[in-house]
């Protein structure tokens, strides 16, 4: 029964992908549509909320489209989709390193929901800042290999594929992220409860 869902989902998408290639504007936004929540999520937990998310939502896409012809259908159309989405995220981070922090929670229900109650939510908050602005210091191979596995919650392999690196290699970036991490909650209290409770796996 598995085997025939992945076939149907391979199917649909060598079919969708033939009519975007044939020009049919509907099949183009019936791609984005499908993907776009997910490739959203992913950047957002790899970089935070931040002014540019828009354009690298747009240079994304951009990015697929273009080179819409080159999907041989070796991997899932969504797993090759999440790789131009990781190289965005790693352009980006190169581009602006060293640049000021402008990490702002847009989506504060998705990081501290209500529920938390009021000293509970804003303390979420604010550790979820100080990760970020400790991310900021890691290399963008690092960060990009952490957040994946740690907040986006792939595993080593998928990170692996994603980034383009060897499954040995991912171990090394998760280890100096999180040595590096962990050197920067031992001065910040906050920061050390986020990763205590479990704030990152």
């Amino acid at each position: 029964m598995l085997s025939v869902a992945v076939s149907a989902v391979y199917i649909e998408d060598v079919l969708l992908v033939d009519r975007c290639l044939d020009g049919e504007q509907a099949a183009a936004r019936e791609l984005f549509r499908r993907h776009r929540s997910r490739v959203h999520a992913s950047l957002y937990r790899v970089l935070g909320s931040n002014r540019d998310m828009d354009d690298l939502m747009q240079d994304t896409f951009l990015q697929v489209f273009t080179s819409l012809r080159a999907w041989r259908a070796e991997a899932s159309l969504a797993t090759w989709i999440d790789r131009i989405a990781v190289r965005s995220a790693f352009r980006w981070l190169r581009a602006r390193k060293g640049a000021p922090i402008t990490f702002d929670l847009v989506d504060d229900d998705a990081i501290a929901p209500p529920s938390l109650g009021g000293a509970r939510r804003q303390q979420a908050r604010d550790g979820v800042r100080r990760l970020y602005a400790a991310l900021d210091n890691l290399s963008p191979a690092s960060r990009v290999a952490f957040a994946l596995f740690a907040i986006d919650g792939r595993t080593v392999a998928e990170v692996a594929e994603l980034t383009g690196a060897t499954v040995t290699a991912t171990k090394v970036r998760l280890w100096r992220a999180r040595r590096q991490l962990d050197a920067a909650a031992a001065a910040d209290p906050v920061l050390r409860e986020l990763l205590d409770d479990g704030g990152t796996p």
